[in-house]
């Protein structure tokens, strides 16, 4: 008995969607080495000489030790490229974040890399005529307001977006955080590091009841330019009539 063609079998084969391949563990590799010796054209030396300082270390102890320096040199060599590629991700992140500090929603940028247990609102949620913002975010340790902008003018629009937040929060803790390179504030690239440290204060369940609340409130009112109001402008009659 003949079996029936599906849609898929009657497609020629130039016209069969094609399963997209899943880039290889060393494309990851080259593409972080790429940003990072854009960041520092030292890296390559660098790697290099983590990998020739390792192996002669292994060689200089084990080696002389036991006289199989093949097997010590071999070792050293698998050591050495261990510890380059350690050296090599933790470059990468300095990198990265030094191409997106300064640049606005460059906080959203490493806060979005918080998965666990962490919800943070795309859009900033407060912000100044002068852009200055502020993101917020909900986790176990309660609510967090990240800020960017100058130490001087974020203190007053973080104050102002904490007791919107306190109206509804019900007593959750609320962590004032001022991202920055200032006096008291917290750089970019250690950021997620310092609110991965917070302690724990709310369960699962009590992290998902705030985080509707606090999206219920809704956002912000965004300052509109001074000027003249969109919303009040009336057209010029005489204008009209005179064309």
């Amino acid at each position: 008995m003949a079996r029936k063609s599906t849609s898929a079998d009657a497609l020629p084969e130039a016209t069969k969607p094609k399963k997209a391949k899943k880039p290889r563990w060393y494309n990851h590799l080259w593409k972080a080495y790429k940003i990072t010796q854009e960041y520092d054209r030292r890296t390559v030396w660098i790697l290099a000489g983590i990998v020739v300082v390792v192996t002669a270390a292994f060689v200089a102890i084990g080696g002389v030790v036991t006289g199989k320096f093949w097997y010590w040199g071999l070792l050293g060599f698998t050591f050495g490229l261990v510890g380059a590629m350690l050296f090599l991700s933790r470059r990468v992140e300095v990198a990265a974040y030094s191409q997106i500090e300064g640049q606005p929603g460059a906080a959203y940028a490493a806060l979005s890399t918080l998965k666990r247990g962490w919800t943070f609102a795309q859009e900033p949620t407060a912000m100044n005529p002068q852009q200055d913002t502020v993101f917020r975010g909900v986790g176990r340790p309660g609510v967090v307001l990240v800020s960017e902008g100058p130490p001087h003018r974020v203190a007053r629009l973080l104050d102002g977006e904490r007791k919107r937040c306190a109206r509804v929060a019900g007593g959750v803790p609320v962590i004032l955080v001022q991202m920055g390179n200032g006096e008291d504030q917290v750089p970019l690239r250690r950021l997620t590091r310092y609110l991965s440290k917070l302690k724990p204060a709310l369960t699962k369940q009590e992290v998902e009841a705030v985080n509707k609340r606090l999206v219920a409130m809704g956002g912000a009112k965004l300052p509109v330019p001074k000027g003249i109001d969109p919303m009040r402008v009336r057209p010029d009659r005489k204008g009209l009539r005179g064309r």
